[in-house]
Formats: structure tokens, C-alpha cells, sequence
């Protein structure tokens, strides 16, 4: 059973890996897309598992704000998520003040 569940799991990986979809999106087209729809809060993924971390999630994250910023946004929250010790991405969440 387990192989049969291993042996599924390895198949959906390389048909989706787990970086598709919305996560897959640019910061930049998430701004615009949110200030074009007039949302007041948007959170997205900025991944952080390709290339170096300490400089990759850094370089990842500062392109989002700056997205972000330029389209009205503020930086509400950034948590990172941890999966067994290795760092993963970060959830972003962008506020745009109530005028």
C-alpha cells in the first residue's frame, strides 16, 4: 500500500510540483492584478526553495514590496514557513490604507 501511495505521489509531483498555480505568479502581476480589482489586502506565496536562500527569499521579498509600494500596498505581515528545519517561502500579506 505504501509503495502504490509513494509510487502516486511521485507521479502528481512531476506532472504539478508543488511551486504551480498561484504560486507560480509574479509579485508584480499579483500587484497589478489587486489594484486593477480594487482589493484592500492581498497575501501571497514568495517561494523560497530555488537558488540561495539567504540571498534568493531576500532578493524574492524585496521585488514583492516593491511591487507592492509602488501600487499603494503597505507590508502587514511576513511569516515564514518552516518545514522539518528547512525554510520554504513566506506568506506576504499587503494592506492598502482606507482614504
Amino acid at each position: 500500500m505504501r509503495r502504490i501511495l509513494l509510487a502516486v505521489l511521485l507521479a502528481a509531483a512531476a506532472v504539478a510540483p508543488a511551486h504551480a498555480g498561484l504560486f507560480d505568479k509574479n509579485p508584480d502581476q499579483v500587484a497589478q492584478d489587486a489594484a486593477d480589482k480594487n482589493l484592500h489586502a492581498v497575501t501571497l506565496w514568495v517561494d523560497a526553495t530555488w537558488g540561495f536562500r539567504n540571498q534568493g527569499a531576500a532578493n524574492a521579498l524585496s521585488r514583492a514590496h516593491q511591487a507592492f509600494a509602488t501600487r499603494g500596498y503597505d507590508v502587514v505581515s511576513v511569516e515564514p514557513y518552516i518545514e522539518n528545519g528547512d525554510l520554504q517561502g513566506f506568506f506576504v500579506t499587503y494592506q492598502k490604507p482606507r482614504t
